[in-house]
């Protein structure tokens, strides 16, 4: 048997990590900027992360949701906490698509009701729902195709008064991203996500605040809808919720009452997915992260904005999206096989970085002094 070959691969294979540095198997350091995608929220191999996944596993890795995990309790109340929303339920399962998919199959639970809102460049996941409401067809199937999506402008006010003028009573949510990720950096802005929230209380539709990628202190606050002075009725996660280990969840307002059966799982929530989770939770509140993404984040985005090659930087706290002219089209492979940084990427032509939370000033400046000659070659 081979791989489903669907990934474009680097010929790199990564043998050791520690904090935002990495080891390929031929000895070769590199700068992690990318994280695996927004996934190494404390670090490569933290060693309270370790020794909180190590002493779960010797104890007990897993269980099903039949009987009471208290770990699961534990977490909640820690998230609840630390994201400054102790009286939200959570509902834990292992990725963010399947966080997307519960966010929006409870709302329509909970008015009844089958349409969603999304936004043009929106991207929430791969499974049925979540891929029908993320803007890329190329990987909708037909089987995913649904008339009960429609799709708005980002940031347009007006495309979503009207669209609630129209059929407002039919919405059952609106769905959207803080900051998008794979749409190129693209912040909401603060009256965009007001509106939402002004006309789901009108309408009794559901807001889904999507912080897979934005959440979880990578801009600064909890989750980057926070900057709206706003509360969403749903907060999906994960990402960087386990630093690695496979984790989803989502953080749901009290008006929404459960009953039993009505989401479920088999490995949401398991003995070490939550130990994972908390061991970020700790590290996130004990070393400060969130302002450490803000400082460093501000200061990356202030040195990138003099650079006159650059036509807009975008982002907040350590989400940073580098809009750069065709000329640069190759700046991605240059960091990587020239300077051995990771960065990532999105269409067309935006370099996107998502470092740990606990990146150094030090470790920002290896970057620019790399990028400064990348944009010179």
């Amino acid at each position: 048997m081979k791989l489903f070959d669907v990934y474009p691969l680097n010929d790199i294979e990564i043998v050791k990590a520690s904090g935002s540095t990495v080891w390929a198997a031929n000895g070769t350091e590199y700068l992690d900027l990318y994280g695996g995608h927004a996934v190494i929220s404390i670090g490569h191999t933290h060693p309270h992360y370790v020794k909180r996944l190590t002493d779960q596993l010797s104890k007990v890795g897993f269980y099903s949701n039949s009987v009471k995990i208290s770990i699961q309790q534990q977490l909640a109340e820690k998230l609840g906490q630390v994201s400054g929303k102790p009286d939200y339920q959570l509902f834990l399962v292992n990725s963010g698509a399947e966080a997307n998919e519960n966010a929006l199959k409870l709302a329509s639970f909970y008015n009844n009701r089958k349409k969603v809102i999304a936004f043009t460049g929106a991207f929430h996941g791969r499974t049925s729902l979540a891929v029908s409401c993320t803007d890329n067809p190329k990987i909708l199937a037909p089987v995913n195709e649904t008339d009960n999506v429609t799709f708005l402008p980002f940031n347009d006010e007006v495309a979503l008064e009207n669209a609630f003028s129209s059929f407002g009573d039919e919405i059952s949510s609106v769905i959207v991203e803080g900051i998008q990720g794979v749409g190129g950096i693209r912040v909401a802005t603060e009256s965009f996500l007001q509106k939402i929230r002004s006309l789901c209380d009108k309408y009794n539709a559901v807001f889904i605040a999507d912080s897979v990628q934005c959440g979880y202190g990578r801009t600064g606050k909890f989750y980057s809808h926070d900057f709206a002075g706003v509360d969403a009725d749903i907060y999906s996660m994960a990402k960087g919720m386990g630093n690695g280990f496979p984790i989803g969840g989502i953080s749901i307002a009290p008006k929404f009452q459960p009953w039993y059966g009505m989401l479920g799982t088999t490995f949401g929530g398991n003995h070490l997915a939550c130990a994972a989770a908390l061991a970020v939770l700790e590290v996130i509140e004990q070393d400060n992260l969130m302002q450490n993404a803000a400082e460093v984040g501000s200061y990356l985005i202030e040195e990138l904005k003099k650079f006159p090659q650059i036509s807009e930087v975008r982002g907040r706290g350590l989400m940073i999206g580098i809009d750069l002219p065709q000329e640069f089209a190759n700046a991605k492979k240059d960091l990587l096989f020239k300077h051995h940084i990771f960065t990532g990427e999105a269409k067309p032509n935006v370099i996107r970085l998502l470092p740990a939370l606990n990146l150094s000033k030090a470790d920002a400046d290896k970057f620019l002094e790399a990028f400064a000659k990348v944009l010179k070659d």
